[in-house]
């Protein structure tokens, strides 16, 4: 769980606030829930007699709905204003990598360059990124559903047969990050993981330059 109070990207630190205020919803409405539930389990207990019968109650039923409506206005707005500027793909990217899903391992391009790295479900492939620049991904899948998923960054985003979905990435730390698909896509799905690795800039320039035969 350190993802969530320590994230390894300028992304996931902008969207680490949204998090803490869905759990604190969580909390609050489950509160509300279980209390609700053992106080009409003590204060209408079952008594000798006939128990009171009524119908409809205007203002209680229109609460019940109005509440849980703003609860849900509130989390959408919430999300929207965070999202928005996460979601914005810069026009300039520092660097772009190619990213292919397909059963049941990764494959990542490093764009303008002849470096491909391909995993396979029992040898994941490494993604190698350099810290503090602003990457760009470009996500596609090969046969079906796939999710790009680093619990580290606290970012994740699909990968849909017949589309490119496109977003940035700036990590913030160095470090070795676990990665895994978080769309259920088969057979060996639990194999379908991969290691991110972020180095110095300087280091991730000659793994590049290298073709890939200098490890940073």
């Amino acid at each position: 769980m350190k993802w969530l109070f320590d994230p390894a990207s300028v992304q996931g630190v902008a969207m680490a606030g949204d998090w803490y205020v869905f759990i604190g919803a969580g909390i609050l409405v489950g509160i509300y829930v279980y209390v609700a539930i053992f106080w009409c389990v003590f204060r209408y207990r079952r008594r000798p007699g006939q128990a009171q019968q009524f119908e409809k109650n205007t203002p209680l039923e229109l609460t019940y709905a109005i509440i849980p409506f703003l609860i849900v206005l509130g989390l959408f707005a919430k999300t929207f204003v965070v999202e928005r500027p996460i979601d914005r793909v810069a026009s300039s990217p520092q660097e772009k990598i190619g990213v292919v899903g397909f059963r049941w391992s990764w494959q990542f391009k490093y764009l303008g360059t002849s470096l491909t790295a391909t995993g396979t479900p029992r040898r994941p492939p490494t993604l190698y990124l350099p810290l503090g620049r602003l990457t760009e991904f470009d996500l596609t899948t090969v046969d079906v559903n796939h999710s790009f998923w680093v619990p580290a960054f606290l970012f994740k985003r699909d990968a849909i047969p017949g589309m490119t979905n496109v977003f940035d990435i700036t990590p913030n730390r160095l470090g070795t990050f676990e990665g895994r698909c978080a769309q259920y896509c088969g057979l060996d799905h639990a194999f379908m993981t991969f290691a991110v690795k972020v180095v110095p800039a300087a280091a991730f320039d000659r793994y590049v330059a290298s073709n890939g035969t200098q490890a940073p």
